[in-house]
């Protein structure tokens, strides 16, 4: 029966995806011919219109075909006319619509950090080009190292969603860990976390640096399976069991806005004290439960 219900599932998220995609590739074209920034921004705003219309129906038929067993707790004080970052443990695509759950018409639409391979995902991945998503190419440490230029490509790409991005107020939202978590990738990289893999810093710290003035504050959320290996199509089968979103607003620290991750090595350094603070209490909250 559960996984009648999976296909069932399926079939609803590829049935809105189509539905929605239509206006989608037509607004998507229509952003393509339009000349300057300022008409392009009020196609923009039809384009996000499109999106929280397909995010919105599949939250709905979730929650009345799925009725996930979700426990959410959120910070009072969100608002859809200011500015959000939002960090996460990620352990399931499934994370991404409890964010959604929790977060949907609360704050503005979401920009996530996304792998350049997503962006050959059939509707979904012309959406997030369109929607302007910054795309990540995450080159290897060895990559890096024979071509050091290539570190400019993601950090470019980020600020140009940060100059976008004061155009109008959006939620940036940023899985920090890079990866779902697994023991075995927890393991492979030593992480000293039992529960998270180790936090990635450059990408936040851009947005922290070049968008601290905006933002009306940090929404860390901590998501707890009650199922130790969570996975996207056992949420889409109803057998995921019990969810917990807890989510707490952090101000932005002001000595963030005083230097740079990339060009001084005592703000580096002491960014990643900062997050990986942050990493250690989230860890002992997942342990304590």
């Amino acid at each position: 029966m559960s996984t009648l219900k999976g296909i069932v599932s399926v079939l609803l998220l590829i049935f809105s995806t189509l539905f929605w995609g239509v206006p989608l590739v037509l607004l998507t074209a229509l952003k393509l011919i339009t000349p300057g920034r300022r008409l392009r921004r009020t196609v923009l705003h039809g384009l996000n219109g499109v999106a929280l219309n397909w995010i919105g129906f599949n939250l709905w038929w979730m929650r009345h075909w799925l009725k996930p067993q979700v426990s959410m707790n959120l910070p009072e004080g969100l608002a859809r006319d200011q500015w959000w970052l939002v960090l996460s443990n990620h352990r399931s695509w499934t994370d991404i619509f409890m964010l959604l759950m929790g977060l949907h018409r609360r704050i503005p639409m979401p920009r996530f950090f996304l792998k350049q391979q997503l962006i050959w995902v059939p509707i979904v991945g012309l959406a997030w080009w369109a929607l302007e998503y910054p795309f990540m190419r995450r080159y290897t440490k060895r990559q890096l190292a024979r071509k050091p230029q290539l570190a400019r490509i993601d950090r470019e790409a980020t600020e140009r969603m940060c100059e976008r991005a004061r155009e109008m107020p959006i939620a940036i939202f940023n899985f920090v860990e890079g990866t779902r978590f697994t023991p075995a990738k927890r393991d492979l990289q030593n992480s000293p976390f039992r529960h998270l893999l180790r936090p990635k810093a450059g990408g936040i710290a851009q947005v922290l640096n070049l968008l601290g003035d905006r933002l009306s504050g940090i929404l860390d959320f901590t998501l707890r399976y009650q199922n130790p290996n969570p996975t996207f199509w056992g949420f889409l089968c109803g057998r995921e069991g019990p969810i917990s979103v807890e989510a707490r607003r952090l101000d932005v620290p002001a000595w963030m806005q005083e230097g740079s991750y990339y060009d001084d090595p005592h703000y580096k350094e002491r960014f990643h004290s900062w997050l990986n603070a942050l990493w250690q209490e989230k860890d002992e909250a997942l342990d304590s439960r």
